[in-house]
Parts: C-alpha cells; structure tokens; sequence
C-alpha cells in the first residue's frame, strides 16, 4: 500500500467531510508527485459534498471556482481547492465542458481527467484509487489519455499541449496511442486561446527539460502555434561555428540559459531570421546575413500573436536584435556595447552571448567563454570606477545646457547624446567644465562625427 505524507491541514479537511459523511481524497497531481517522490505544491482534494455543504462545514471558504464545483477552503493560513466530484458533458468550443454535473460517483469524477498519471485519488485509510493503472504509468514515466486519446484531445485541445508540458517537467515519453491522437488532431490547437497556449510554452522553457519542446514539432503542433521556428528544424547550419540545425541549436541554447522567462523566449526565437537569410558560399559554408533583424520582425509578430505585454516584448526584442554583436575585451569597446546595446540589459546580453556559444561547435567554447569573461570583467571594472555609460551619468543636463542660451527641443537632446558619445570614447571628458567648453565651442560637431 502506497503511504503518502498529508499535509496536517489537508488531512484535516479529509477528516471532517468524511465526520459529515461524504467521500473525500486528495487528488490529481499532487497524488502523481508524491508517487514520484517530489513535494507537491498544491494539494487538491476532491469530494462528494456540493459547494454549499463544503462551505457549511468550514468556518472559512471562498467561491474560487463555484461553477464548477470548487471551492477554497483556509485551514489557518493555508488555502486548499476543494471540488465536488463531477461529470462533464458534451464540448461545444474544443475547450469546456457544455454543462458541469456532479456526482457522489468518484470513478465517473476520475473519468473525466486528462491523462492516467492525473487520474489517481488518496485515501490515509483506503490508499490509492487508481482505476486506470496512472501508478504503472507513472512508474514507466509514461504519458496516456485517460480512456479514448481522441475524444479527449476533442473536448480540450489544450491537452495536447498539456502532454507536451509534462514531457519537459517530467521527462516523460507520450504513449503511442495517445501521440498518434496528438497528430490526428492537432489542428485543433487553433481552437485555443493565444494566452494559455503562451502559459503552457512558458512552463515547458522553464522546466528541467525544455529541449522536449522538440516533441511540439514532431506531434505537428509548432506549426500551428510557431511556423517560424517550425522551419528552423530544416534549416542546416554547414559553417565551422556549428554542429547543429537551426532548430537543435535553438533547443541547445534553450537548455543553456537560465531559468528566466525573457531569457529563453530570446534563446527560442534569437535566431528564427535564419531560415529566410541562409546563402551558400562557393565553398559550400552556409552564411546567414541580417538574420537578427530579420528574426527581431518574425519575433515581434510570434509574441504579438501569442499575446505578450509590451514591455517583455521590447526586452526580448532588443536582446534578439543585439545577440550577434561582437565584442572587444577593452574598454572602450566595452564601453561602445553598453551605449549600443542599453545598460539595462547588458548582462543579459552576456548571458545571451555564453548560452548560443554553448549551443554551437564545441571546439571553440573554451576560447570563446574566455574572451566573454574578460568583456564581463573589463564592464565590472567600469562600473567599479563610475565611468558614463548612460545620460544620466553624463555630468552635464540639459538645465546646464538653457543655461548656455540653447533653447528647448531636439537640438537639446541631440546635444546631449553627442556629448555622451564623446565620453564614451575619452571617459575622462566627463566633467562639467570641460563638457560645457565643449558646447561652447561647438567642438561636439566635431568631436561626434
């Protein structure tokens, strides 16, 4: 018998549904997790009694989800989702359920569930419920529809996606029947919305096995979602700095990074451009030329449609567009990058810059991670001794600049970004008096050309 370590509120919470006299067990993924011997993060429970028999129980519940049967119910400081069993009737939208009805029949409740791994109920007393083999599943790391594959990829297409997801959280394999269910009908991901096809991306590129996102190309599903990096996996790289396509090396440098959010979106879609710019020399190396601009535009639409906010597109966006940008381990080149590149994101340009070197031939990894970690350092150096990266480090404003009789409007930021580009390049110019004589002069015109 399968013992499982309850959580003291939730066992509580087992415990007086069941002094009322209705059925109640821990449900769904926490069961899989801790068969898995992972610490769930939710503990779910599932049970006989409706939402108002639930919330005559507890002294503390909130209608979290009364429509369909759940209700939240606060032991302490502790929040728990508890869910009437229940059967869901005919899809109408490849999405939700028509009608919600429940029922005191846990097994019709088990029924309904997504995949067999997700299908298993717990007891202290009675063990594990598990009708559909989800432990043999589980223990074989395998992902399989509850019932028919099809029909249930037809009442929710976003299962597809889901099988997908848990292939890279969990590094599972999707059954035979239920991936042929995946191609049979993966035109159906069209049905669902942009903002949970993009949640379930961002759960598969910060998992422990992103790279499985490879499993959305093979089931058929990336050319519905993303087409432009569906291509990438036919476009091959014959040129000394690589061993991989484009799309493997993309799944390479996915792996590479850290576990941010922005930062794997830029290693997922920093070199989509490829595949539209590659030409092929006289000696056969593959060149792709402009491919950062031109996967700064294929990015900018793939993150509109997918519905991100603006502010993570720009981010993205300028860290796509600079990725390729060579730099020198000196000063003052250091120095140039940043005012190119923005110093908000000049880490994460470095970041960048080690994660696609990782993910190309590894024949010159170990010299170019050197050189990358002499820019980090020759950029440390310059922020330790304050050098003017930014306007605002500038020693002059533009008050000091009316002050000279120059009068408001573009002239006066043009004058400014002028004056930084001079100090940049002679960072020992950034002082007021030497700046203001600059302007004075009009040796800015000079000294910025």
């Amino acid at each position: 018998m399968v013992d499982i370590n309850i959580p003291a509120e939730a066992a509580y919470i087992l415990e007086k549904l069941n002094e009322n006299s209705y059925a109640a067990y821990i449900v769904g993924g926490c069961v899989r997790d801790a068969i898995r011997n992972e610490n769930p993060k939710d503990w779910d429970i599932t049970t006989s009694a409706t939402p108002q028999q639930v919330k005559e129980i507890f002294d503390k519940t909130y209608d979290t989800g009364i429509r369909h049967g759940t209700v939240t119910v606060m032991v302490g400081n502790s929040a728990y989702e508890v869910t009437t069993f229940r059967i869901e009737k005919s899809y109408q939208d490849y999405r939700r359920p028509s009608q919600v009805i429940f029922t005191s029949d846990l097994l019709e409740d088990l029924k309904r569930r997504d995949f067999t791994m997700n299908a298993i109920a717990y007891h202290p007393k009675e063990g594990l419920i598990d009708p559909f083999n989800g432990r043999g599943d589980i223990l074989a790391k395998l992902i399989r529809c509850v019932g028919n594959a099809n029909e249930r990829f037809q009442e929710d297409a976003l299962r597809m996606l889901r099988a997908v997801r848990f292939s890279c959280q969990l590094d599972f394999q999707i059954d035979t029947t239920s991936f042929d269910a995946i191609i049979e009908n993966n035109e159906l991901i069209v049905k669902v919305s942009m903002e949970r096809i993009r949640e379930e991306i961002n759960k598969m590129l910060l998992s422990d096995f992103p790279s499985n996102i490879f499993v959305m190309k093979e089931a058929g599903l990336m050319e519905y979602i993303l087409p432009e990096l569906d291509i990438c996996f036919a476009t091959s790289q014959n040129h000394p700095y690589h061993i991989y396509n484009v799309g493997s090396h993309i799944l390479k440098a996915i792996e590479s990074i850290e576990k941010d959010p922005i930062l794997k979106w830029v290693m997922l879609l920093h070199d989509i451009g490829k595949a539209i710019t590659k030409t092929t020399d006289s000696k056969g190396i593959d060149h792709f030329y402009g491919h950062g601009e031109r996967s700064v535009i294929l990015a900018q639409k793939a993150l509109k449609r997918l519905k991100f906010d603006k502010k993570s597109i720009d981010k993205i966006l300028r860290l796509i567009k600079w990725h390729d940008r060579p730099v020198e381990p000196t000063p003052k080149a250091v120095r140039k990058a940043v005012r190119a590149i923005g110093e908000d994101i000049f880490i994460d340009f470095l970041k960048i810059k080690q994660a696609d070197m990782m993910s190309q031939n590894p024949v010159f990894l170990t010299k170019r991670r050197s050189e990358l970690e002499k820019v980090y350092k020759v950029y440390q150096t310059i922020k330790q001794s304050r050098q003017c990266l930014t306007l605002k480090d500038l020693a002059v404003n533009g008050d000091d600049l009316l002050a000279l009789g120059i009068q408001k409007g573009r002239m006066l930021g043009v004058i400014l970004e002028k004056l930084l580009d001079i100090v940049i390049a002679n960072p020992e110019k950034n002082q007021k008096e030497i700046l203001l004589d600059i302007v004075k002069k009009h040796e800015w015109e000079v000294g910025s050309r």
